[in-house]
């Protein structure tokens, strides 16, 4: 039954279709992101802001935005 419920919701959720007109964000920009994602997550608490870019190039940017964070925050060398 929570099946069944679960999948009745899931099925009329969507995702809006992005109006693009300029490129998408590639691995650059993933890198930028992820070096100013402090500043971003403060500021979207009180604004409207988005930390993650929306829509973005996928795997591309979301390895340069782990890396441009990983490279911020000491990366393994702050490792315990």
């Amino acid at each position: 039954m929570l099946l069944l419920l679960a999948l009745s919701v899931a099925a009329c959720a969507n995702q809006p279709t992005p109006e693009v007109t300029h490129p998408l964000p590639g691995l650059l920009w993933g890198l930028v992101h992820g070096f100013l994602a402090p500043i971003s997550f403060i500021g979207s608490l009180f604004l409207d802001m988005r930390m993650y870019a929306f829509p973005n190039d996928g795997l591309w940017y979301d390895f340069g935005f782990v890396v441009g964070s990983g490279i911020l925050f000491g990366g393994g060398s702050r490792a315990v």
